[in-house]
């Protein structure tokens, strides 16, 4: 069973949305420290988000970003996977669509979204072996 993981949190102002969450919920909003292309950094204002101390059964980071697209405009959360090719294989063969192709980022793993029959979008990820 793939348990939920990570989820990202898009933002029009990143700054008033991270002061949103600090000051309702304490969590602690900091820029990623992930490998990521500076270009792409900058422009996403990537930032990591913990929400506490890991708990058996929790969840407990996450991450806020610039939102790029007008649509961005729910909480995406992602599945932990063991086979990313074998759950993309299936997604539209029972009526769902790849909204991201797979990608690789450095230290984290492989990352996609798909739209399920519903246009709801999810996030699968399969965690790097570094």
């Amino acid at each position: 069973m793939a348990n939920i993981a990570y989820f990202e949190i898009p933002a029009e102002n990143v700054d008033r949305a991270k002061h949103f969450y600090h000051s309702l919920l304490g969590w602690k909003i900091e820029p990623t420290k992930t490998p990521m292309d500076p270009a792409m950094t900058k422009t996403m204002q990537y930032q990591d988000v913990l929400t506490g101390e890991p708990e058996d059964g929790t969840l407990n980071m996450g991450g806020m970003y610039k939102r790029q697209m007008p649509q961005e405009t729910a909480i995406l959360n992602y599945v932990m996977v063991d086979d990313i090719d074998k759950v993309l294989s299936k997604v539209e063969k029972l009526g769902g669509k790849i909204a991201m192709p797979k990608m690789e980022i450095k230290s984290v793993g492989q990352t996609a979204v798909i739209l399920d029959t519903e246009g709801n979008a999810i996030g699968i990820w399969k965690p790097s072996t570094e």
